[in-house]
């Protein structure tokens, strides 16, 4: 299953975790380069997806780099 062209990435925690979130006016492309406003916490919405592994096709990155609100939704999934 595909993640959408860019719209879903995977965020990893501290605890070793993965959790999915959704970006709103936000695309990751190939190599991971961004198109929009990464510091915007209304762009981001975080699903209750939460995994160890997750999909090798996935922008994974890394918590420190999430505003702050969502840095602490993010750690409450």
């Amino acid at each position: 299953m595909g993640l959408k062209h860019g719209k879903y990435i995977y965020v990893e925690r501290e605890d070793g975790f993965y959790v999915k979130v959704r970006l709103l006016k936000i695309r990751f492309g190939k190599k991971g380069k961004e198109a929009g406003d990464l510091n915007n916490p209304g762009n981001y919405v975080v699903t209750p997806v939460k995994t160890r592994n997750p999909p090798p096709s996935a922008t994974v990155i890394k918590e420190q780099d999430l505003p702050d609100e969502v840095r602490r939704i993010v750690g409450e999934v």
